[in-house]
């Protein structure tokens, strides 16, 4: 296996993306002409989506070789060894949705992370477009997948399998499909549990975090089922469309809570603790998009 070609399998699928969100939307009007209560799709909101994915491919042009020489090195150091057989890729398979289900969850538990993965949580709306509103600082997630380097998968093998689970969870990104056979929704993560994780309903919050297999939600206690309609968005929504805002409003709200006065502690907590969390208030639940520890109306973010 070439250890020096990093395979790109998401700017070829640009294409497939562009005219699959098309075709959701005229779809969409019509379940909409039919009296279908659907959240739909709106110009500026799904041209916003298509930015910010844009810009996370064009920033991962030079991010992902970065990552990919982490993984090299952490490659190199160990001793260990699994090979490329089919079995490799089996193991690798659940190892990496493993990995994705704690680098998700993370990214909703701690703001610091959260600052990044907010960016996706951002449209009040949920279709193909949607998914492709990805952060523009995706080193956050390197170190999630990093042990699995030094257990002996290639890092070949490694940015493949994060490329297949990265597209089996755009098709997820729609209300119209509902759900699908039972044998399917107890082991797959599907539209109907994806759009659990989209939503600002109390019930909803921080659940649903995986990626192909929804199995690791059952097996840690944070799966919950499509029960009610879904309110898509933050708990305080962005009153944006601006690429550049909903990118960075999230980095921005910590600085301004961290340089607050206060001890050193407190500004920590406003860091890399809940993004819901407040100095002197327990740890509540943190929403897939926490309400902004300050009242500042601009910040309307975790």
């Amino acid at each position: 296996m070439d250890s020096t070609h990093i395979p790109d399998l998401i700017t070829p699928a640009i294409p497939v993306f562009i005219i699959t969100v098309l075709a959701e939307a005229l779809w969409v009007k019509k379940l909409r002409d039919e009296g279908r209560d659907v959240a739909g799709h709106t110009l500026k909101d799904s041209a916003a989506s298509l930015s910010m994915g844009l810009g996370n491919v064009f920033i991962n042009v030079v991010w992902k070789g970065v990552a990919f020489a982490g993984y090299l090195a952490l490659y190199k150091l160990t001793p260990l060894r699994l090979g490329t057989g089919l079995g490799a890729w089996v193991l690798l398979f659940f190892a990496e949705d493993l990995c994705y289900y704690w680098f998700h969850r993370v990214h909703h538990e701690s703001r610091f992370f959260w600052a990044s993965h907010v960016v996706h949580h951002s449209s009040q709306h949920y279709n193909l477009s949607t998914a492709l509103r990805q952060t523009w600082t995706p080193p956050t997630g390197w170190a999630f997948w990093a042990p699995l380097a030094l257990l002996g998968f290639h890092p070949v093998m490694i940015v493949v399998q994060q490329s297949v689970s990265l597209l089996y969870q755009y098709w997820i990104h729609t209300e119209t499909i509902g759900r699908l056979p039972r044998p399917l929704e107890f082991v797959l993560n599907t539209p109907s549990h994806h759009r659990v994780h989209h939503a600002s309903n109390p019930r909803y919050l921080d659940k649903n975090y995986a990626g192909i297999l929804i199995v690791w939600d059952r097996l840690f206690g944070t799966f919950e089922p499509e029960t009610e309609r879904p309110v898509y968005g933050l708990t305080k929504n962005l009153q944006t469309f601006n690429p550049l805002r909903i990118a960075t409003h999230e980095f921005v709200a910590i600085a301004r809570d961290a340089l607050k006065p206060g001890p050193w502690k407190q500004r920590l907590g406003y860091i890399f603790r809940n993004p819901a969390w407040k100095p002197g208030e327990g740890l509540p639940p943190s929403p897939p998009s926490g309400p902004a520890p300050s009242p500042e109306p601009a910040r309307t973010s975790a």
